[in-house]
C-alpha cells in the first residue's frame, strides 16, 4: 500500500509519538529482524564511511604482509567486527548518501559485520559546531521538520532492508550535544523540540527494525556536565533512546585523564538513566601509533569493564597521506595498517 505523509502527533504527558497516519495505510513489517552479525560481542568497530570515496580517488589498502587486499577483509583479520556508516540527505558527489552507504553496508555484511547507521541529517558534516539542516527542508515549520525526519529514516532504513541489511544499531543525529536541526531543534534554545525530533528518528527505526537499538551520540565522552544536562533535557521530556554513546578524541598526553573521566561519565550514564553505552568514535594521531595503541586498549578494557559497555569504534582508521586533511587515521603512508589497530 502507498505510503501516506507521516503525521507527528504531540501528546499529553510531553512525549512524542512519530506514527503514521492510520487512514488507509500500513505499518511496516519486518519477517527478520536479525542482525547480519552476531551482536552478543563486544563491538571492535571502525567507522569506514570514507572507503568507497578513498577508492574512487585512487586509494588502496594493503595488509600488514603488504598484499593489496579489501579494507573489510583487512579490519576483519585485525579483529573489526563492526562497521558504523554516516548517511548524508543529499551530499555534494553523492558520497555518503542512500546508495553509497547500501554499497558499503552489502560489504560488511559481505566481511560478517555488525553494521551501526550514523544519520547526520544534514547534506555535510553535523557536528557540535554544526546541525545544518538539509537544504531540501530549508523553511519548513517544526512540524515539517518533523515529519522529514521520520519519513527520511524510514525511506533509509527500507532501502537497507530490501538490500539486505539489517543494522545492529542506528545513530539518531550526530555529535548533538546541543541538539540537531537547528535552530528548531537547538537543545539550548528549545529541549523539548530536540526530544521530539528524537523521537522522530526513534521511532521510525523501530517501525522497520523493531529489535535495532537507537543511540543518541555526543562529542567529549568525559564531559559529564553536558551528558548530564542532555540526557535529563531529553528525559524529562519524553524521548526515547536505547544507547548512549560518546566521542573521545584525547591528545597523546592527555589520554589517561581522559579516559579515565570518561570511564567515570559511562558508569554515570548507566546508573543514572539505566541505558548501555558505546564510544561510537575514537581517533588519535596517525604517526603515534604506539601511543594509540595504548590508549585504545585502555579505552577498550575500561569500556568493556561497564555493565551495559557495548564496544568502540575507531573513526575513519583506513586514511593514509593526509586525505582530506585528515592526521588521526590508522594506516601508514604505505597503506597498510599501523601497530594502533593491534588494540582490537
Amino acid at each position: 500500500m502507498i505510503r501516506q505523509t507521516i503525521a507527528c502527533l504531540f501528546v499529553l504527558i510531553c512525549a512524542l509519538s512519530c506514527s503514521k497516519n492510520n487512514s488507509g495505510t500500513k505499518t511496516t513489517t519486518t519477517t527478520s529482524d536479525t542482525p547480519d552479525a552476531s551482536a552478543s560481542s563486544f563491538a571492535n568497530g571502525a567507522d569506514v564511511s570514507w572507503v568507497t570515496q578513498m577508492e574512487a580517488s585512487g586509494y588502496k589498502f594493503y595488509n600488514s604482509s603488504g598484499t593489496q587486499e579489501d579494507l573489510f577483509a583487512i579490519l576483519g583479520g585485525l579483529g573489526i567486527n563492526s562497521i558504523r556508516l554516516r548517511v548524508w540527505v543529499n551530499p555534494s558527489g553523492g558520497w555518503c548518501n542512500t546508495a553509497d552507504v547500501l554499497a558499503k553496508a552489502k560489504r560488511a555484511k559481505a566481511a560478517g559485520m555488525n553494521i551501526m547507521i550514523d544519520f547526520h541529517y544534514s547534506d555535510t558534516w553535523a557536528d557540535p559546531g554544526h546541525q545544518t539542516v538539509p537544504a531540501a527542508w530549508a523553511g519548513l515549520d517544526f512540524t515539517g521538520l518533523m515529519n522529514e525526519t521520520y519519513n527520511y529514516t524510514l525511506a533509509v532504513l527500507d532501502t537497507l532492508k530490501a538490500g539486505g541489511i539489517t543494522p545492529t544499531w542506528v545513530q539518531v543525529g550526530n555529535e548533538v550535544s546541543n541538539g540537531m536541526l537547528w535552530p528548531d531543534g537547538e537543545a539550548s534554545l528549545n529541549m523539548k523540540n530536540f526530544a521530539w525530533l528524537v523521537n522522530c528518528g526513534y521511532n521510525a527505526t523501530k517501525a522497520v527494525f523493531p529489535n535495532c537499538k537507537v543511540i543518541v551520540h555526543l562529542a567529549n565522552g568525559y564531559d559529564n556536565t553536558t551528558f548530564r544536562w542532555l540526557f535529563d533535557g531529553l528525559k524529562s521530556n519524553g524521548a526515547s533512546w536505547d544507547v548512549i554513546g560518546m566521542s573521545l578524541y584525547p591528545t597523546t598526553s592527555n589520554y589517561t585523564t581522559l579516559d579515565a573521566e570518561c570511564l567515570s561519565n559511562m558508569q554515570d550514564m548507566v546508573s543514572r538513566y539505566g541505558k548501555q553505552v558505546m564510544i561510537c568514535e575514537v581517533g588519535m594521531e596517525e604517526d603515534q601509533p604506539t601511543i594509540t595503541e595504548a590508549f585504545l586498549k585502555d579505552i577498550i578494557a575500561k569500556t568493556k569493564s561497564v555493565s551495559g559497555g557495548l564496544g568502540v569504534f575507531y573513526w575513519e582508521p583506513e586514511c593514509y597521506n593526509n586525505w582530506q586533511g585528515y592526521g588521526l587515521g590508522a594506516f601508514g603512508s604505505n597503506g597498510e595498517p599501523t601497530a594502533a589497530l593491534s588494540a582490537f
